[in-house]
Formats: C-alpha cells, sequence, structure tokens
C-alpha cells in the first residue's frame, strides 16, 4: 500500500470521494488477499485502476489480476493515467459508464 497517490489518482479521488458519483469509493484496498485496488465501490463490485508507465511493464501481472478479481465477481476498469491528468470529464465518463452497467 502506498500513502503516496500519484498525481492522476489524486485527479481522480477528488471527484471519487464521497460518493460524488452516486456510490461510495474507497482508496488503496486489499482485495483478494494479495491485491491492492486505487480505488473500489464495494456495491458496484467496481476497482478502477489509474494506470501510468509502470503499468506498460506489467501487463501480463495486470491481466492475471484481473482475472483474479473477475472469478470474485470483481470488475476492473483500467483508466490510463495521461487520460486523468489531460480530460478529467472523460475519464470520469468511463467511470460513470462501467457504474451504469453493473451487471
Amino acid at each position: 500500500m502506498r500513502n503516496q497517490m500519484t498525481s492522476g489518482e489524486a485527479l481522480l479521488w477528488s471527484r471519487l470521494a464521497g460518493s460524488q458519483l452516486g456510490v461510495p469509493f474507497r482508496r488503496q484496498v486489499p482485495l483478494a488477499g494479495r491485491f491492492i485496488a486505487d480505488f473500489f465501490a464495494p456495491s458496484a463490485r467496481l476497482v478502477v485502476e489509474v494506470d501510468g508507465a509502470y503499468h506498460q511493464l506489467r501487463s501480463a501481472a495486470d491481466a492475471r489480476r484481473d482475472r483474479v478479481l473477475a472469478r470474485l465477481g470483481i470488475r476492473v476498469l483500467r483508466v490510463d493515467d495521461s487520460l486523468v491528468r489531460s480530460n478529467l470529464d472523460a475519464a470520469l465518463a468511463l467511470v460513470r459508464d462501467a457504474l451504469a452497467h453493473n451487471p
């Protein structure tokens, strides 16, 4: 777990905190005993990950992680850090769309 958020995470959290999108999100949430989600909306079973350049180097590991979470009924939305920093409204639209299409 990290105490310090990246700039993209901080921006997105400023709009997810306090149930601003209609559901409560928590940050830095341990899941499945070994994963830490950037943001998690338990009621929607949705993880939102802000992926920077580091994640380009670990796409296979991220895919395995996403499959484990999917088996637990948890959806993962990966949002590119550069999108969050350059167009926060577009990033939020992705989150809203994921929340609206909650199975």
